[in-house]
């Protein structure tokens, strides 16, 4: 396997897949067609050598995958509001609100779910943790079951979420991106029926990267000593950024290296995405290759790593 260094994420009906800057969503439209927009997208980081540094080009990065991911789960979103709204028309002026207002519903979207993310993840642990004091002394096995609590409510919230009739399809859509990554990175022509025999298993997945935030976050955590419980969970909120950063590293060795030692770190997380990756159909690995149409020349990838014409 040869990295290519593309990524990607499902949205709506559809697949975003990102090369460097440029990003291209590709939805499939209730009519059936195949919707395609292509845009560069314009990093929060006004300093790029912020990006170029270890451990914390990672927190950036993070807050970026969150910015592009909710911008183009939105847009996909607003083929259905079309469909709804259909022979109603608006002036520019409702247009240039109705934008706006989509602008700020999609911030406080994602604010609420990074608060929400933080309390679940970060925070009830350590309380339900706390709550076997009285039987638990030692520092050390507090920590193991509030790693275990981590762990277990991570496991439950993609279990829940994939009870969901429009996530089970976004599951398979996700599926859809890393067959098509996978198939290219192992050197074969992207095509429908190659995608369809790879794996929908892939390193660099998102997946993958918060199941290595969990996995920091217990060893971190760890290291955290003071008494004051109100101190130790704002610590531990303030330790994100540093845990986001360890994590961005470990999935980008993971993503490039053969390392029996990182493959085996990897394991934990390719097997939460048996979860979150369902196996798409035909028409959905159609969008997916239109997407990665759009931002990667995949034939030139494949004479140069794999000397195919």
């Amino acid at each position: 396997m040869k990295s290519s260094n593309i990524g990607g994420q499902a949205v709506l009906e559809g697949i975003m897949m990102k090369n460097g800057p440029k990003y291209a969503v590709a939805v499939r439209k209730p009519d059936g067609e195949i919707e395609v927009k292509v845009e560069e997208y314009k990093s929060i980081v006004k300093w790029e050598k912020l990006t170029k540094i270890p451990f914390v080009r990672g927190v950036f990065n993070f807050i970026d995958s969150l910015v592009l991911g909710m911008k183009t789960l939105t847009y996909s979103a607003s083929f259905w509001e079309d469909e709804e709204e259909e022979g109603v028309i608006l002036t520019e002026e409702e247009i240039k609100k109705k934008e706006k207002q989509e602008d700020l519903i999609m911030t406080i979207t994602m604010i609420v779910s990074v608060i929400l993310a933080l309390g679940l993840f970060m925070v009830l642990p350590y309380f339900i943790s706390n709550l076997f004091s009285g039987i638990v002394k030692s520092r050390f096995l507090k920590t193991v079951i509030e790693a275990i609590v981590r762990i277990t409510l991570f496991i439950v919230y993609i279990v829940l979420i994939s009870q969901m009739k429009d996530i089970q399809r976004v599951f398979m859509y996700h599926g859809a991106e890393h067959k098509c990554i996978n198939c290219i990175e192992h050197g074969m022509e992207l095509t429908v029926e190659n995608v369809r025999k790879s794996s929908k298993q892939h390193k660099r997945c998102g997946t993958s990267f918060l199941f290595f935030v969990v996995l920091v976050s217990i060893v971190v955590c760890f290291f955290i000593t003071v008494e004051s419980p109100v101190l130790r969970v704002l610590i531990r909120i303030a330790l994100l950024p540093v845990i986001a950063g360890i994590s961005y590293e470990l999935i980008k060795l993971a993503g490039s290296s053969d390392n029996p030692v990182i493959g085996l770190l990897s394991k934990p997380g390719l097997a939460m995405q048996n979860l979150t990756t369902k196996e798409p159909e035909d028409d959905m690995i159609e969008v997916a290759i239109k997407a990665v149409e759009e931002v990667f020349d995949w034939k030139q990838y494949l004479a140069e790593n794999f000397g195919e014409k």
